[in-house]
């Protein structure tokens, strides 16, 4: 794989034996800086868990990754695009947006509606994950994220949560799939104990060294703090 790092060499070489991964579906992985992508999206000691157990699935936050590459749809960054053709987009190549989705991921409907106190609601695309069984739905952003977005998936989540997931299900998770988010209109919008989160979507592969450099200043920063 001319992996220099051993501990992300570690990490694919774990991956793609767990989910008997084709040599194209690995080297997408590697040319997309999945390792990468995951690490900038955990803590120091989890980082060190990629590298010795690859990815676990366990809690809502394991799904993350910063940012979520979708170079496979075939959109131009530059151009002008509806979140209906993004929707139809990954429709299109939903095996592509399974594997970078992650592990334990089933697509269950597009445009899911639901009927409350006499008016219609629409989720983008609803999932569900086998490993953390709880439902997952997403919406999908193609201008900057706002207030009302966050405000619209909370009561998403809330209808699936009290009339849809069974009693031995965990919380449904949110995700608003945004082309641009701030993360402090985010935390000041929604409770801190919510199960919703707002994350950046790239059309294009990430730069890999740019995010090697990243990931190596955040972890000494890291180490720092613990002296």
């Amino acid at each position: 794989m001319r992996i220099e790092n051993p501990d992300e060499r570690s990490f694919y070489e774990i991956e793609c034996a767990k989910q008997n991964w084709s040599v194209r579906q690995l080297q997408r992985q590697v040319a997309s800086s999945l390792y990468e992508r995951l690490a900038l999206s955990r803590d120091k000691d989890e980082v060190m868990r990629l590298a010795q157990e690859g990815q676990t699935i366990e809690k809502p936050t394991d799904i993350l990754k910063n940012p979520l590459t979708l170079e496979f749809l075939g959109l131009r960054e530059e151009s002008v695009y509806t979140e209906s053709k993004l929707e139809s987009a990954i429709i299109s190549k939903m095996q592509q947006f399974l594997l970078e989705m992650g592990k334990g991921f089933l697509f269950e409907a597009r445009q899911k509606r639901f009927t409350f106190d006499e008016q219609h609601f629409f989720v983008d695309l609803v999932f569900y994950n086998r490993l953390l069984r709880c439902y997952v739905l997403i919406d999908l952003k193609t201008d900057r994220l706002s207030h009302q977005d966050l405000g619209q998936m909370q009561m998403y989540v809330n209808y699936f949560d009290r009339y849809v997931r069974l009693d031995d299900e965990r919380p449904t998770i949110g995700i608003l799939l945004c082309k641009e988010k701030n993360d402090a209109l985010v935390e000041l919008t929604l409770p801190a104990d919510a199960n919703i989160y707002a994350q950046q979507y790239a059309l294009y592969l990430p730069d890999k060294q740019l995010l090697q450099q990243k990931l190596k200043q955040w972890i000494e920063e890291e180490e720092m703090k613990e002296e």
